[in-house]
């Protein structure tokens, strides 16, 4: 799946100004770095803005649809990179994975009826959940010797509550960088299946996995994951492309796809931009090798928080990940209260991370920060963490 890279193509290093009013990670301060939220600062491939070049010079954007070419791209991409065949009538284009969640919370659900989540999980989880009139149902991971486990038996009680209607799956798992196994991924199905609760996985980080380490789709593990799943896929956080807005609905089993498809139309979030396609179509046919160096460059990253911390900041406990460019650091032995920290650490030092607390129940005593930035940028924000807990153990 994972081919390997002989000679280095593409530039990291090499800063972008991104101090913007409209770039929402960097509209910040004099001094300040921004560390939080979940996009790179990495230029797109040459090869997705070639595609976007092409797009502007034809000059027309009228209304758009969804032609073969971006059907191909999702399947050849799929099968190619991650050994699942997906059928063209599976797949319902979005303006993103979050539409998707918010959409199919209010068809698929009551007003109050449960979404269970494996906390701590992706903030926007909840939002989608609460703000469309469902009720968030935590089930809070096991913290072991390495990184986390389900603790199935809340699982399944959760699930069968006569209540809970889905289940928000993270996969990979962000904040954690958790590649869930077959096995795990297996058991969560079969006990969706036999309490009648759709799974929702949102696979948006699939592609930002170890190199040599691939990701198990949750709908190549059985019949029952397959049949009782909406799978939300998207390059848009793998090729830094959130701005362009286009993701997709994976659906096989025809009478929940019709479900899909009736809300993500009805919520006027199925049509695409004219960027949406080609940045897609360039992304899973043109940045594979982009990707392979950017992945190799990330857990470079990775590899020089965890020597760092061991060598200058044994306080900070980096959590064992696979996948994502997120860093969920424990900083319980500093504070518990994650807020506050942040807090402190932006007002002392500048640098801005997630506080854990954000994630949800198993979050408060942590931090979430980005690794997805070049070698220096991300060597200054190391070196500011430690001068702010070095000043917060002061105080």
């Amino acid at each position: 799946m994972n081919r390997m890279i002989c000679r280095i193509v593409y530039d990291f290093d090499t800063p972008v100004d991104r101090r913007r009013p409209d770039a929402v990670k960097w509209a910040v301060g004099e001094g300040e770095l921004p560390m939080w939220i979940a996009d790179m600062d990495f230029p797109a491939a040459p090869e997705i803005r070639e595609a976007l070049k092409k797009r502007i010079d034809h000059g027309v954007f009228g209304y758009g649809d969804i032609p073969d070419e971006w059907y191909e791209a999702y399947t050849g991409w799929w099968q190619t990179r991650h050994g699942l065949t997906l059928r063209k009538d599976w797949l319902i284009f979005s303006t993103g994975v979050v539409p998707i969640l918010s959409s199919v919370v209010r068809k698929l659900t009551t007003p109050n009826e449960n979404v269970v989540l494996l906390t701590p999980v992706y903030n926007i989880f909840f939002n989608s959940i609460v703000n469309n009139g469902a009720r968030a149902l935590p089930c809070r991971l096991k913290r072991e010797s390495g990184g986390y486990a389900i603790d199935f038996e809340d699982l399944e009680n959760k699930l069968a509550d006569p209540q809970t209607s889905l289940l928000f799956l993270c996969n990979p798992h962000n904040p954690i960088g958790k590649i869930w196994d077959r096995e795990t991924l297996a058991r969560i199905g079969d006990l969706a299946a036999k309490h009648r609760v759709v799974v929702v996985s949102d696979e948006i980080h699939c592609d930002i996995t170890r190199p040599g380490t691939g990701y198990i789709p949750f709908a190549s593990v059985s019949d029952a994951c397959r049949d009782n799943s909406i799978s939300c896929l998207s390059p848009t956080k793998a090729f830094n492309l959130a701005g362009i807005q286009t993701a997709c609905a994976c659906v096989p089993e025809p009478h929940l796809r019709a479900k899909v498809r009736r809300a993500l139309n009805t919520d006027e979030v199925a049509e695409p931009n004219s960027f949406a396609v080609p940045a897609a179509v360039a992304a899973f046919t043109k940045g594979g090798r982009w990707l392979d160096e950017m992945r190799a460059y990330v857990f470079e990253n990775r590899a020089a928080a965890d020597e760092f911390f061991r060598a200058e900041l044994p306080c900070v406990r980096p959590v064992p990940g696979d996948a994502t460019y997120l860093l969920w650091l424990d900083v319980s032995d500093v504070s518990a209260d994650s807020r506050a920290f942040c807090a402190f650490l932006r007002e002392k030092t500048g640098l801005i991370l997630t506080p854990g607390a954000e994630y949800g129940e198993g979050g408060e005593g942590f931090l979430r920060m980005n690794a997805a930035c070049g070698k220096a940028v991300f060597a200054d924000g190391l070196r500011r963490l430690k001068e702010g807990v070095e000043a917060y153990l002061k105080n």
